[in-house]
């Protein structure tokens, strides 16, 4: 089994999918014919907007929660996010009978907040930077003796985000292009290695918008640049790219692309009214690097995955 520290392989992911199965739904993938007009290409939609808590997250989380130890667990837990990935691990810790302590920035979306609480745990506040939220998680660590569960920088999540590649593998038979959003990259490097493990063949593809492209001038660079004052709608996606999880998007990705404000709002207004599904920003992302560069995709069959749901609807980007 993988573990915190070390990039999980295939076995890891098909024993996480076996964990987490009890605990998450296995999620439909939604088509548009329209949609298919617009892009010029055939695009299935892989709906974890419609996973437990809103969003993938909730896969990570159940991997790393109920692959503790008794002794390991008898703490609780704790991390630090912008929502998915907290409600996540507080649902987990809920189904297990353990403690949760959240660390969230101040401006966090109030839907989000909300679903923590709502999951049992106990937020604590900080101020809106990534060392303000690893700092306070810190002293919240050192406070309650709880097991650390990163977002996305930990084996053990990366297996668990990984079964959505298994899934999509399973779900379609013949296949192009998966279409990835990127923040931390959990999410990414676990579909990743899930498809090149499975079907080489087939092309990994990463969008991430453009005001916070830290992952596609790593993928550039060939090495980890740091997040600078991320600026975007994608909530989720303003994280820094973990260094566990760029080893294997390095490894397994064929490419990292960007996208514009306004074509992450139209791909969601799209995906709202034509898919007839609640997406949030950070979830239309993957949809609007097809809408943003469409010569990559045309006439290609296309997994997108849309990676979460969760969003204020007081506050919409419209």
């Amino acid at each position: 089994m993988s573990s915190i520290s070390t990039a999980p392989n295939i076995d890891d992911l098909r024993e996480a999918q076996q964990r987490i199965a009890p605990h998450t739904h296995r999620t439909p993938i939604y088509t548009s014919s329209l949609l298919d007009d617009i892009a010029g290409a055939q695009l299935h939609f892989k709906c974890e907007n419609l996973q437990k808590v809103g969003a993938f997250k909730a896969r990570g989380a159940c991997n790393a929660v109920f692959s503790l130890s008794d002794e390991e667990a008898a703490k609780g837990v704790a991390t630090h996010s912008s929502g998915n990935h907290g409600a996540a691990l507080a649902m987990a810790a809920a189904r297990r009978g353990i403690a949760a302590h959240i660390v969230m920035p101040e401006n966090a979306p109030g839907a989000k907040r909300d679903a923590v609480a709502a999951y049992g745990a106990t937020i604590v506040d900080c101020a809106p930077t990534l060392a303000a939220r690893e700092q306070t998680l810190i002293e919240v660590l050192q406070n309650t003796g709880a097991h650390a569960v990163h977002p996305y920088n930990d084996g053990r999540v990366i297996a668990g985000q990984g079964t959505v590649g298994l899934e999509i593998l399973q779900q379609l038979d013949e296949l192009d292009t998966v279409v990835v959003p990127v923040g931390g990259g959990g999410l990414l490097a676990g579909v990743a290695l899930a498809v090149k493990s499975l079907r080489p063949e087939v092309e990994v593809v990463a969008i991430e918008p453009a005001g916070a492209d830290d992952a596609f001038r790593s993928f550039g660079l060939g090495q980890l640049m740091p997040q600078t004052a991320p600026n975007t709608i994608a909530d989720g996606l303003r994280g820094a790219l973990g260094a566990l999880n760029f080893s294997i998007i390095q490894k397994h990705v064929d490419t990292i692309l960007t996208v514009e404000e306004a074509t992450i709002v139209s791909a969601m207004k799209l995906q709202w009214s034509r898919l007839k599904t609640v997406v949030e920003a950070s979830g239309a992302v993957s949809f609007a690097g097809i809408l943003e560069h469409p010569e990559r995709f045309r006439g290609r069959k296309v997994a997108v995955v849309i990676s979460g749901g969760n969003l204020d609807l007081d506050n919409l980007p419209w």
